[in-house]
C-alpha cells in the first residue's frame, strides 16, 4: 500500500484523492471479493448488507476512534463537494433499495458510472 501512495505522491496527485481512492480502495478489497462472491451465489441481500455495513463501520466507527485519538481538521473540499456527494449517493442508494424490485445489469451500470465519474472528479 505504501508503494502506491508513493507512486501517487510522485505524480502529484493530492493527500485528499489518495485517501478517496487508492487508500480506500485497497481496504475495500475484502469486501468488495465477499460481495462478488455472495451476488454470484444468488444472495443479493448479502452482498448488499456486506456493502452498507461496511461503510457504515469505516464512517462512523474508524472516523470516529481515529479523530478521537489524534484531531485533525478535514481539507475544505472534502467537507463541501466530497460529503455532499456522500450523503446524496447513501439517499439515492436508499431510494434505490427502497422503491426498485431488482438491481440489474442497466442500473449496475448506472452505479459504475457514478462511482467512476467521483473518482474522476476527485483526481480533477
Amino acid at each position: 500500500m505504501t508503494g502506491a501512495i508513493d507512486l501517487a505522491t510522485l505524480f502529484g496527485v493530492s493527500e485528499t484523492a489518495i485517501g478517496l481512492t487508492v487508500v480506500a480502495f485497497g481496504t475495500s478489497l475484502p469486501e468488495l471479493a465477499a460481495s462478488v462472491a455472495a451476488a454470484l451465489r444468488g444472495k443479493p441481500g448479502l452482498a448488499i448488507g456486506n456493502v452498507v455495513g461496511s461503510n457504515i463501520y469505516n464512517i462512523l466507527l474508524i472516523g470516529g476512534v481515529t479523530m478521537g485519538i489524534a484531531p485533525f481538521a478535514l481539507p475544505e473540499n472534502l467537507l463541501g463537494v466530497q460529503m455532499g456527494l456522500l450523503i446524496a449517493s447513501a439517499v439515492a442508494l436508499l431510494g434505490l433499495l427502497w422503491f426498485a424490485k431488482s438491481i440489474g445489469r442497466a442500473m449496475g451500470l448506472v452505479l459504475l458510472a457514478a462511482f467512476l465519474g467521483n473518482v474522476v472528479f476527485v483526481f480533477m
